[in-house]
């Protein structure tokens, strides 16, 4: 008999009064006893608390291996590690394009480069899309932006998305290069005081201090300049790791063996701007750059450790989530090679620490495959937002607390380059990343492609695209991507209006061009 049948009838009221209480009593009795065998304690506490904070922090250039936690053999990072301890590291995390403006653009707007169209760091037209911060805005957050942009290098006029705004022009400046440097804070020019590290996080916690966080959740967006080069630590840390000795990477010697199988353009760009033969075309010390990079990570460890005692402080790290990332990686030597770009690991693979109590496992390492497009529906998810339907990415929220089936995640993740026309030497190329082997292909250049096993060569030093018992793996690759390009109408490449040779030059007394490979030369025929 149906509750609404006990209501109609008067006399059936005593009876429907001891039925209500009979469910009542076992739905009582089945809160206190079943549930607590099935779910965890944070559980309850995510659902009885408002949609959190959230503070998302990104490192320019970081590395995936540049703290402490993340297997650094000298880098002192505590307050990273901290992060770590009390949240969940993201071993393969990823950006789906190696270069500033589109990986920061991907962030924002959870999209592959090739939809939101920010291509590289001249072409940053950002009229057609939709920032997630404003999906934020809407659903009650403050939201604050304090540091780089760079899409749209020429101004640093506020963008959308952002009820208090802090920021500068192009890359910025570690120090202020003169009194007429300055900042943008919410649409006038303010001087820049100090380190810059320092002084961004000086305006996040002051614009917190003005927010009613009994009322207003809030999002805040701390896009460091550090760790960009060139590299000018701090005061405090510029003869940290003065006594370290730098050893250059395996894959950096010039030999035979290291660039057996490799494409060509990969030899030829070790002599030009991105290379250790001629690295920005100087005679630049590739370690000692390296020792002033990791002096650099230092301040924004104390950035970190900055904004996570504020946090404490004011009793809100229980309810607030804290993500740390890096925008793309950084090569230091690795074949041969300086900067990003390219889809090998050192450029393409980022940190990711996510902590939260209640939100996130502590101390847990998570190894599914995720990426910058995956933040914005992350972060709106943990606002009780919908992802929209024009973003590429996923929330990775189950799948950081067992709450998701492996089958129902990525199994490969699609990464994207365009040739620029300023820094000739690196091509286009497409590249699907899975948990084991990662295939490259490349556009528009006569070279080979690459295949790494990644569980036997991290350091991707074997290309296997040639080996005869790959060959399968190597086709159902190619044809996951292409059939991937396709299905995301990426089959095509957009560029911008070349305005000059770029940086091609060569040094005479660096090493030579490469030779084409063994595998494609013939005596006689195709076949001989």
């Amino acid at each position: 008999m149906s509750l609404s049948c006990c209501w109609s009838r008067r006399a059936s009221s005593a009876r429907c009064t001891r039925l209500v209480r009979s469910w009542a009593v076992l739905g009582l009795s089945f809160l206190l006893f079943g549930l607590a065998g099935l779910f965890p304690p944070e559980a309850y506490a995510q659902d009885s608390r408002r949609a959190p904070n959230v503070v998302f922090i990104l490192i320019d250039d970081m590395r995936f291996d540049a703290a402490a936690c993340l297997g650094h053999p000298f880098l002192k990072t505590p307050h990273i590690d901290a992060m770590a301890k009390n949240g969940t590291n993201f071993t393969n995390a990823f950006v789906t394009t190696s270069l500033c403006s589109p990986s920061r653009a991907s962030i924002l707007t959870g999209q592959y480069m090739h939809k939101h169209h920010v291509v590289d760091n001249n072409n940053t037209d950002l009229s057609n899309v939709v920032f997630f911060p404003e999906y934020l805005q809407k659903a009650g957050y403050k939201t604050g932006f304090f540091g780089k942009w760079h899409m749209g290098g020429g101004t640093d006029e506020p963008r959308p998305g952002f009820d208090q705004w802090v920021s500068f022009r192009g890359q910025g400046h570690y120090y202020p290069p003169g009194p007429k440097w300055t900042l943008n804070v919410n649409g006038k020019s303010v001087p820049q005081k100090g380190y810059i590290t320092d002084e961004l996080t000086d305006y996040a916690i002051d614009w917190l201090d003005t927010i009613d966080k009994e009322k207003d959740p809030f999002f805040l967006y701390l896009s460091h300049k550090a760790v960009h080069a060139q590299f000018h630590p701090a005061e405090r840390h510029k003869d940290l790791y003065s006594d370290v000795k730098i050893e250059p990477p395996a894959s950096q010697a010039n030999t035979q063996e290291n660039y057996e199988g490799k494409p060509m353009w990969v030899k030829n760009q070790r002599n030009s701007w991105h290379g250790v033969d001629f690295p920005y075309h100087s005679s630049l010390d590739i370690a000692e750059y390296y020792r002033d990079y990791c002096r650099c990570i230092n301040a924004v460890d104390d950035s970190v450790g900055r904004v996570r005692q504020y946090l404490k402080d004011h009793n809100l790290e229980e309810n607030t989530v804290v993500m740390l990332m890096g925008d793309n990686g950084f090569l230091f030597g690795e074949n041969g090679l300086i900067d990003k770009r390219n889809a090998y690991e050192e450029s393409m693979r980022v940190p990711l620490v996510v902590e939260g109590p209640g939100y996130f496992p502590k101390d847990a390492t998570e190894t599914a495959v995720v990426a910058n497009i995956d933040i914005g529906p992350t972060v709106l998810d943990l606002a009780g937002i919908k992802t929209p339907e024009q973003m590429d990415g996923m929330s990775f929220v189950k799948v950081a607390n067992g709450d998701q089936a492996a089958k129902d995640w990525r199994k490969n993740l699609l990464y994207e380059y365009y040739w620029e026309w300023n820094f000739p030497h690196t091509p286009t190329m497409f590249a699907l990343r899975g948990e084991r082997y990662k295939f490259i292909q490349y556009h528009g250049i006569w070279d080979t492609d690459e295949l790494y096993d990644l569980e036997n060569d991290p350091h991707e030093m074997h290309n296997l695209i040639n080996e005869p018992g790959l060959q399968s793996t190597v086709r159902d690759m190619r044809n996951a991507l292409n059939k991937e390009l396709a299905q995301r109408n990426a089959m095509q490449v957009p560029f911008g209006a070349k305005r000059g040779n770029g940086a091609n030059l060569r040094r005479e007394s660096g090493s030579d061009a490469a030779e084409f490979p063994e595998s494609v030369i013939r005596q006689r025929d195709a076949k001989n």
